[in-house]
């Protein structure tokens, strides 16, 4: 089997961890524009990553692979679902981050894992071993905590979780790669946001061009912070092992958490810390035993190939 290039999985390793603090830090970028709707930041969002993704996919000459899904009926029926999922994941974010919520969408990002793994059993029959049960098991009770101290579901960070979860089971079952997949999700959403944007500026109550420069820069940049993130990712992916992958996927809750507490001073508990010690346990559960089955993986090739 090829091996990869130690230099080539350094630069991955960097493209992977830069797209991961890149999502942690990004509750700064939508708060530093909380002068503006919510929804009117989603239309910018998705224009400018249309705008971007295109520009990049002409650089990268990767408009064959975009087009060649665009043949298939099943790939479009599919992307047409997933950006009804991204889109709906991307609102929620934006507005509880700019709505003081940044916690939550925190914990939304450390349970989505176990979500997936949840809904690799439920819809690919795929075995839940016993310790991913007790780990889904300590994640169903930090939400069990959470509903029984304050008295409601922390339906943010559920809803997060699963609609993400909901978009990777989507993206999982589209031949279409990560960047031509965006622009074509992008693409389907494009001309209702447009729209959308138009009509604001046509009645007046636009934030673009109304506002100061500042905004108008950063709503366009939108775009950038959008994909560029998932470009960094795409190329780490294909460098690295999954389970580098899966370790650093808790970067960006990480630094949504510190910012959410200490940035942001949201209020934080004994009983949010219990919340949260449950979902982190059952993490750590769930990663010592994905490394305990790679290293096994790993070994018994060794033994066969000795």
């Amino acid at each position: 089997m090829q091996q990869t290039d130690p230099k080539q999985k350094t630069y991955g390793f960097a493209a992977a961890l830069g797209a991961f603090i890149a999502w942690g830090l990004l509750p700064i970028y939508w708060k530093s524009v909380i002068t503006v709707d919510p929804f009117e930041i989603l239309c910018h969002r998705i224009v400018w990553s249309l705008v971007f993704i295109a520009v990049i996919l002409t650089i990268l000459k990767g408009w064959s692979g975009t087009f060649a899904a665009i043949k298939s009926k099943r790939d479009i029926l599919v992307l047409t679902l997933s950006s009804l999922m991204i889109g709906g994941n991307w609102m929620l974010y934006i507005w509880a981050v700019n709505t003081g919520h940044v916690l939550e969408t925190s914990l939304g990002y450390y349970i989505n894992p176990l979500v997936n793994v949840l809904f690799g059993f439920l819809f690919f029959r795929e075995r839940l071993k016993p310790m991913q049960m007790i780990a889904i098991g300590l994640a169903a009770l930090g939400v069990g905590n959470a509903v029984f101290s304050h008295g409601e579901l922390p339906w943010i960070s559920l809803c997060l979780a699963v609609s993400f979860a909901l978009y990777g089971l989507l993206r999982k079952i589209a031949s279409v790669e990560s960047l031509p997949g965006l622009f074509l999700e992008t693409m389907i959403l494009g001309p209702f946001a447009l729209a959308y944007l138009v009509m604001l500026e046509a009645n007046g109550t636009a934030a673009m061009f109304h506002q100061s420069a500042h905004i108008d820069l950063l709503l366009m940049g939108a775009g950038a912070v959008t994909a560029t993130p998932l470009i960094g990712f795409a190329y780490g992916a294909r460098k690295l092992p999954l389970t580098v992958i899966g370790l650093l996927q808790y970067v960006a809750p990480s630094i949504a958490f510190c910012l959410g507490v200490f940035v942001y001073r949201e209020h934080f508990t004994a009983d949010h810390l219990i919340t949260f010690a449950l979902i982190w346990a059952g993490l750590a559960v769930y990663t010592g035993d994905t490394l305990r089955t790679l290293r096994r993986h790993r070994n018994q090739r060794r033994t066969a190939a000795g």
